[in-house]
């Protein structure tokens, strides 16, 4: 029989025992819990957080497929130690409104893992937002010493037979490049934003960021390769002035298509929210513009210039027709000094803006600040004064700060703003301050001869395009004449421009913006006005529905976008030319459309023979089939309403 005192041994050993089972489980969990998880919506996208050795890293899985392996992601400096100890999942599924843009409803659905982190000197909070199409990642700083260095790091943990394409200012987009000349090459090639990859196992990403307008001192993100680490890093930096930081979003779309990264929402969906309360006077539109027409001639001995004639036949076409805008651009103005331009003679800037207003049009004004600086604390006020209804600023630079506080301002005095040459690449700002209507982030027609291809073009269209709305200023009618050099500012190299009519009709359509600038003469126009139908007739920036229909690098692209109940579907050919087989299975079933088609003709060549086209309407129901026949350097439109 057991004694007393045994059997309190025994259950003291027992206890004991259970004491060490649950204390090897929970060392057990804890190990465990290193990673964390979050998927898309519908299961297709995951990515795992890990946590070992004090650093946070990401990988990214489609269908359980890696995308991209274990990648750090880190804030503060070097050395700084990061341990995560607790995490919340959120999820939201709500539609909203943009002002204008590819859609006219856009869906915010996504699951959300929020990480709380103890830093080595402070805290931070870590979001994961998982979308169908894409992730984001962005921190959030707290009791951080003033002065102390954020280092925003980022690395993306590519397969080695992954190609990349980027942007490169002007000229034509860098790629394929890949990852063994990234090992060979002693310098290395400026990798801009939006980084596209061409995923070996034929997916598509792109790598961005998103919302600098909460943090515009971190500057846009700097990709480049790291070849001891043998993978691509972004890194952006600031030095702390408040002890609360929130970093800007670092973003990764991913689509089976590459057409498809272009009407991706997700870095839409991530940027700040409409912070203009009155939108009112915000309009999306065509613009015509002066600055490719001078010394055009007229049939009737008219020639273009710097003067109010010129202006007030650009402004009567333009009410004609009905298009929105009107854009003088430079050498409107001789000198500029502090609170004063002069203004060229010949131009009676106070007539042409009396006499838009009466013909209902309204006007963009060209200011460039190499020409002198008049003081942003009150061009803004002065341009509105002068009846103007936009600004197109010149030379801004790469200064986020300088330019959210144009934005800002234009705003302020109900400007919508369009940027010249190499602007800011600011993701998602037309959802947070809409009059940031569109930027040159590619070649403006014919200022870059070496970028100036019907293949460039396709790639601006798959590349820039990414990061948001583009002035392209595609839409020239008289290709013969400026290929002769008959204009002041045609192409420097003669007969280098290859395009057709017929294309360049189509280009206005696939460039997405909030402002489609044409930049022909009035009678260049009029000369071919059923053509012009095409480019009459788009609603730019008022799209109920954007579709990337097919897409091939250096190859071809052919958009389709939406109004109501009608269809604009333009694509574009190479030099080699096309053919493509375009199934309408977007219309509604059970309905009869008319088509207009706006065709190369059968002699169409965009050399030898750029201007001549044909027109012909015709019937189509859902899931017909057009082939699109496109020249060399070609094009092919569709206007499609009900029957």
């Amino acid at each position: 029989m057991m004694t007393n005192q045994k059997k309190t041994q025994l259950l003291s050993s027992k206890f004991t025992l259970l004491l060490l089972m649950l204390l090897v489980a929970a060392t057990a969990f804890a190990t465990k819990k290193k990673n964390y998880t979050v998927k898309s919506p519908e299961g297709e996208l995951t990515v795992v957080i890990n946590n070992e050795n004090d650093v946070v890293s990401y990988k990214l899985l489609k269908n359980g497929q890696e995308l991209i392996g274990s990648s750090e992601i880190s804030i503060l400096a070097n050395g700084v130690t990061a341990k995560i100890t607790g995490c919340k999942n959120n999820s939201e599924n709500k539609d909203w409104k943009p002002v204008w843009g590819q859609f006219s409803e856009i869906k915010n659905k996504y699951n959300e893992l929020v990480l709380s982190i103890k830093l080595s000197e402070g805290k931070a909070k870590l979001y994961v937002r998982a979308y169908n199409n894409g992730f984001g990642f962005r921190y959030e700083l707290e009791g951080i010493q003033k002065g102390t260095e954020a280092r925003f790091y980022c690395e993306y943990n590519l397969n080695t037979n992954d190609v990349l394409y980027c942007p490169a200012g002007e000229n034509v987009p860098l790629g394929p490049l890949s990852f063994p000349d990234f090992e060979t090459k002693k310098v290395l090639p400026k990798l801009m934003m939006p980084l596209v990859v061409e995923h070996s196992e034929k997916s598509f990403l792109s790598l961005l960021e998103s919302d600098l307008f909460v943090a515009p001192d971190f500057g846009v993100i700097k990709f480049s390769y790291d070849k001891d680490k043998k993978r691509i890093v972004a890194i952006t930096t600031i030095k702390l002035t408040d002890k609360k930081l929130t970093t800007p979003w670092r973003v990764i779309l991913v689509n089976d298509n590459v057409g498809d990264l272009v009407t991706n929402t997700v870095p839409l969906n991530l940027a700040t929210e409409n912070q203009i309360k009155d939108t009112s006077w915000i309009k999306p539109g065509k613009t015509l513009w002066d600055w490719r027409v001078h010394d055009y001639k007229t049939v009737d001995g008219f020639t273009y210039g710097n003067n109010t004639e010129s202006y007030e036949r650009f402004i009567d076409f333009a009410a004609k027709k009905g298009i929105e805008y009107f854009l003088i651009d430079a050498n409107w103005y001789d000198k500029v000094s502090k609170g004063h331009f002069e203004v060229t003679s010949g131009l009676d800037l106070e007539k042409v803006s009396k006499y838009a207003s009466d013909k209902g049009v309204k006007l963009i004004l060209y200011y460039d600040r190499h020409k002198g600086d008049y003081g942003d604390e009150t061009l803004f006020s002065y341009f509105e004064s002068l009846g103007m209804s936009g600004i197109k600023y010149g030379f801004m630079g790469s200064n986020v700060s300088f330019t959210l506080d144009a934005i800002s301002q234009s705003a302020n005095n109900h400007l919508v703003v369009d940027f010249h040459d190499s602007p800011v690449p600011f993701t998602g700002i037309e959802r947070t301050l809409p009059n940031a209507i569109t930027k040159e982030y590619c070649h403006a027609q014919q200022d870059s001869r070496k970028a100036f291809t019907p293949e460039s073009f396709i790639r601006m269209a798959l590349i820039n395009a990414i990061q948001g709305p583009l002035d392209m200023n595609n839409g020239n009618f008289d290709i013969v004449g400026i290929n002769k050099g008959e204009r002041q500012r045609g192409p420097k190299q003669l007969n280098s421009y290859f395009s057709t009519v017929v294309s360049e009709s189509a280009r206005t359509l696939i460039i997405y913006s909030g402002l489609v600038c044409i930049p022909d003469a009035p009678e260049a126009y009029e000369k071919k006005a059923d053509l012009f139908e095409f480019i009459e007739k788009l609603p730019v920036g008022k799209w109920d529905e954007s579709k990337v229909l097919h897409a091939e690098m250096d190859q071809y692209i052919s958009t389709a976008r939406r109004h109501g109940k009608e269809w604009f579907v333009g694509s574009v050919a190479n030099q080699e030319g096309k053919t493509l087989d375009i199934k309408l299975d977007f219309l509604e079933e059970g309905k009869t459309y008319d088509v207009t088609y706006y065709e190369d003709a059968k002699d169409t060549h965009g050399l030898k023979n750029p201007e001549t086209y044909q027109i012909r309407k015709g019937k189509v129901n859902k899931g017909t089939i057009i082939k699109a026949i496109m020249a060399p350097s070609g094009g092919h439109c569709m206007w499609i309403k009900p029957e």
